[in-house]
């Protein structure tokens, strides 16, 4: 049993620090988690780290676990992957993923983790939380049989319903991003690629997830008349603007969101959030998945690694924290 553990903190936009924290005994109910990885959302983490939630959305912003407030001091996360150490009989000594921000162990209730199935490592696991976004959006969407498919954006959300649009039948897939390396991480996923200055034609479907004005103003250049554009970016406190004067109107676009933050309309009534999350991590049974894996860290480095990635300095998709002691 352990009654202290460490916990990544933002101190401030543009610090982050390690911290002490006591732990609770556990009551019924609840489950002590020994984190072994956890996996750093680089888009959200970042705005977050840089202090650049908005205030009108402090609230919708709240991770499941977190302490603190925006700006900070905050804790914040929600891609943890660890071993029950005690709880119900049925969860001790399971590998289980768990929306908590990165800290060694907590104590959270039995109903907050998911089972890792047999099959899905450790090191794939911490992309549940970004595979089930990927789920929901193409919830949203939908995609249908032998529909074009663009994803604007080869990040990690990208990717990951990159990989999940090309399992539904006849569909065509591409992966468009200013990153030509990116074509390697695309091939390995099994679609195509395009590069900024390419053409790679009308889609049914554009799915936006650069988190870029000039990603989304070029999602709508490639979605076909009466098509769909589904933004999946988060701008924080940036503004956006947007073409619709040009063809938007005459062509009969849909430009929609998807957040993971609520079930899609779709899917509300048969999938609850834990749900949803089994599905994920179901889904990572897939080893394409590994591609997206590109890089490691140990915790004690969290903060430095933090900085890097949110000054653009640590390029990569999936960057995971290694719990274990050296």
């Amino acid at each position: 049993m352990v009654d202290e553990a460490r916990a990544y903190w933002i101190a401030e936009p543009g610090r982050g620090e390690i911290r002490p924290v006591d732990l609770p005994e556990p009551r019924a109910g609840d489950v002590l988690v020994r984190a072994v990885r956890s996996a750093i959302s680089r888009g959200t983490e970042s705005l977050v780290f840089a202090g650049r939630v908005p205030p009108g959305q402090y609230a919708a912003m709240r991770a499941p676990f977190q302490e603190g407030d925006f700006p900070g001091p905050v804790k914040y996360g929600y891609l943890s992957v660890g071993v029950v150490e005690r709880g119900p009989a049925e969860l001790e000594g399971r590998t289980v993923f768990c929306l908590h921000p990165h800290q060694t162990a907590y104590v959270v209730p039995a109903t907050a983790v998911v089972p890792v199935p047999d099959g899905v490592p450790v090191s794939r696991a911490v992309l549940a939380g970004t595979v089930e976004t990927a789920v929901n959006a193409l919830w949203d969407a939908p995609p249908l049989v032998g529909d074009r498919i663009t994803v604007v954006g080869a990040g990690l959300v990208g990717c990951c319903v990159a990989r999940l649009a090309a399992g539904v039948p006849g569909t065509r897939v591409t992966l468009l991003d200013t990153d030509p390396g990116r074509a390697a991480v695309a091939t390995a996923l099994g679609v195509g690629f395009a590069a900024p200055g390419e053409d790679p034609g009308p889609a049914d479907l554009v799915v936006h997830a650069s988190a870029t004005e000039a990603g989304l103003r070029r999602a709508l250049e490639l979605v076909r008349p009466e098509g769909t554009v589904l933004d999946l970016s988060w701008y924080g406190d940036r503004p956006v603007s947007l073409p619709l004067g040009e063809a938007f109107h005459s062509a009969r676009l849909t430009l929609r969101s998807s957040q993971v933050g609520a079930v899609a309309p779709a899917r509300r009534g048969s999938y609850r959030h834990r749900d949803r999350l089994a599905l994920a991590l179901d889904l990572l049974r897939d080893p394409a998945f590994d591609v997206l894996l590109t890089g490691r860290s140990a915790f004690g480095e969290l903060p430095e690694v933090m900085a890097r990635i949110a000054a653009g300095a640590l390029p990569g998709l999936c960057h995971s924290i290694d719990y274990q002691e050296p």
